[in-house]
């Protein structure tokens, strides 16, 4: 029987080489090599980070704060190689859901799949 955990390295592995990994790859290098973009990104994340951690604490965040994270993302997404990576972060986030998806089906069929879940 096939050691489990090499099964997950080998998984990593092939993620690792896959297109879509690649791309990702290439497109964080070329964010990290223009200063301009780095700070507008980190900028951004930070801005997406303080609301989520609002959001956590329950607390809703306020009209301006709003405001502001939908400005830092309509920049973001002006600069062409920001709005590429971000693509390819959806993609790559695809992915890790699907093989989620695919990793937790033995438990799903031993414990059934969560009403909230059905039909998705």
């Amino acid at each position: 029987m096939a050691n489990i955990y090499d099964k997950a390295h080998e998984l990593s592995r092939t993620l690792r080489d896959s297109d879509e990994f690649q791309n990702l790859r290439n497109l964080h290098a070329q964010v990290e090599e223009d200063e301009v973009a780095k700070r507008m990104l980190d900028n951004f994340r930070n801005v997406q980070l303080e609301l989520q951690q609002k959001q956590m604490q329950g607390q809703q965040p306020s009209e301006d704060e709003i405001t502001q994270a939908q400005k830092q993302f309509e920049m973001v997404q002006q600069h062409e190689v920001i709005s590429k990576l971000m693509e390819e972060e959806q993609k790559m986030s695809t992915v890790i859901g699907d093989l989620n998806k695919i990793i937790t089906e033995p438990l799903e069929d031993l414990y059934g799949v969560p009403e909230d879940q059905q039909g998705q």
